[in-house]
């Protein structure tokens, strides 16, 4: 007798597989299908939602809301539109989309390539549309998106309706009963969680809500070119590429500001830039959120920096090399003057003042004298980089609030290679810099955190993905100055700083700024 194997059925398999894909559509691919059986006087139910991990939870809700009509339609998000935290979804969307079509009960299955379930709602104006009981609450959905589905629905005179079942939570399983992170990031995200930090974190968010803030530093144009290789030149040792398109973003101390923007009520920006076309004054106002205010100083005759990176697409984004436009002359005489008048005038109504200096010639001797002495709560971060050859130290500002830099820059800062990271964060900086708060990124290793009052502790990185790390250093550095200023702990400010870094790595350049509601949804998923 031969043994069997399981899933060797290979008839069996492919027949019950086609069943199910069958049921798999596009979203545009509906429409005929649903007027037929509305013709014949059928009615159609919508149900949306992630669904990475299926669960009981989620076959209640499924069997429930196949009762309230006679077609049921499911529509998943899409991969690039889950924002659950790290690595999310866990599973690819064909397989979340077979996963449910398998279901008896589910008639069709769509992939919705969007944030929200709008667009799905709006093409296949469903009779009912489902929903679980946690979002009968309005008020406790943290996207908001409850609110705009429901008045969509009401539009066009549908109704919105809500299981109430066995509940369960998806990243609460993945968190909680899998091997989906490494231990130690597990234990840590399990001692954040039992120490309520989620709660706090919104409690901080509530009270961000109302920050004005100040920004000084560098405009950067992050100009992306995409090339696709063509091979090495038969006459020279030359890469040959061909072009494939070009995008500009919007980058240094304004996207700092946008981020910042999502979480503020009010963003002033003081930086220099250049003349007419090589400004770019339009392109970075057109950029600008709403409750962003940009207070230029103009230079002549020296461009706004910009930052050319040539990028092959064909393997991710492989970035094949850099070619900077830009003069990193100190501003002088009246500029300067003009430079110190704004500090003065702008820091007095700020609850934070935030220094993003590049080293592209912005913030001289005198700018630092003029916001050490009038800063309410000073944050700094002095980046130490190939465009200014590594000159600009953190050493320059004497003191601040809150100081923010990456490995490197901090080793520079204390003229140390060997000595643990810890070592240079708990021991060294603190003698090179009055302040009392220092973060230092590690990469991938996350960052290490340091206070007067609660010494050294590290905090892991949390995710692995990464597509971009453009301005993810500046996302970190943004949004953790903030929680600073709202007293949050140095364990929580590192976090909150991973967390946003996190996001900022899944995205291409500037694309789009961390999110409130993204970041709160990511922060929700770890540590529920």
């Amino acid at each position: 007798m031969e043994a069997s194997v399981i899933g060797d059925n290979t008839g069996l398999q492919s027949e019950l597989d086609e069943s199910v894909r069958i049921k798999i559509k596009t979203i545009s691919e509906l429409p005929p299908f649903i007027r037929e059986k509305r013709n014949s006087g059928k009615s159609v139910v919508l149900a949306h939602g992630v669904f990475d991990l299926m669960h009981i939870g989620h076959i209640r809700h499924l069997e429930a809301a196949k009762k309230e009509g006679d077609i049921l339609i499911v529509s998943i998000t899409g991969d690039g539109y889950v924002s659950k935290g790290p690595e999310r979804p866990v599973f690819k969307e064909t397989l979340r989309a077979e996963a449910v079509a398998a279901l008896s009960y589910v008639d069709w299955v769509v992939i919705n390539h969007a944030t929200t379930a709008e667009h799905v709602i709006n093409v296949l104006r469903p009779n009912v549309y489902v929903k679980g009981v946690e979002y009968a609450d309005a008020s406790k959905d943290i996207t908001g998106n409850i609110t705009l589905e429901k008045k969509l629905v009401n539009s066009y005179g549908g109704r919105l309706e809500f299981t109430d079942d066995i509940t369960f939570s998806s990243s609460s399983l993945i968190n909680q009963h899998t091997d989906f992170y490494e231990l130690s990031l597990k234990d840590y995200l399990s001692s954040l969680r039992n120490q309520g930090t989620k709660e706090r974190i919104f409690e901080f968010i509530e009270e961000i809500a109302e920050y004005k803030v100040l920004l000084v530093g560098d405009a950067i144009i992050d100009e992306y070119q995409y090339v696709k290789s063509l091979g090495k030149t038969p006459k020279e040792n030359l890469i040959a590429t061909l072009s494939t398109g070009c995008e500009l973003f919007a980058g240094g101390v304004i996207a700092s500001a946008n981020h910042m923007a999502e979480f503020c009520k009010e963003i002033e920006i003081i930086c220099a830039i250049g003349e007419g076309e090589n400004g770019f004054e339009s392109f970075i106002r057109g950029n600008l959120k709403e409750n962003v205010t940009l207070t230029p100083i103009i230079r002549p005759d020296i461009p706004t920096t910009r930052k050319c990176r040539y990028i092959d697409t064909g393997y991710g984004m492989r970035k094949l090399f850099e070619v900077y436009f830009m003069d990193d002359h100190p501003l002088l005489g009246e500029l300067e003057n003009d430079l110190i008048s704004l500090i003065g005038k702008k820091t007095k109504g700020a609850d934070a003042v935030i220094v993003t200096d590049f080293g592209h010639g912005l913030i001289g001797r005198r700018a630092i004298d003029e916001l050490v002495q009038k800063r309410n709560f000073l944050c700094v971060n002095a980046q130490s980089n190939s465009a200014n050859h590594g000159f600009n130290l953190i050493t320059k500002y004497p003191r601040a609030d809150y100081i923010c830099m990456d490995q490197p820059e901090a080793r520079l800062a204390v003229q140390e290679n060997h000595s643990t990271i810890e070592k240079v964060v708990g021991q060294l900086l603190p003698l090179k810099v009055q302040c009392p708060r220092i973060v230092v990124t590690t990469s991938k290793n996350g960052c290490v955190t340091y206070s007067h009052e609660e010494g050294l502790s590290a905090s892991p990185a949390l995710t692995s993905s990464i597509i971009d790390t453009v301005g993810a250093g500046d996302a970190f550095y943004s949004l953790s100055a903030l929680f600073v200023k709202a007293g949050a702990t140095m364990e929580e400010i590192g976090f909150v700083g991973n967390v946003a870094g996190a996001i900022k790595v899944g995205i291409v350049g500037h694309r789009q700024s961390v999110e409130k509601t993204v970041f709160k949804k990511f922060v929700t998923a770890l540590l529920q």
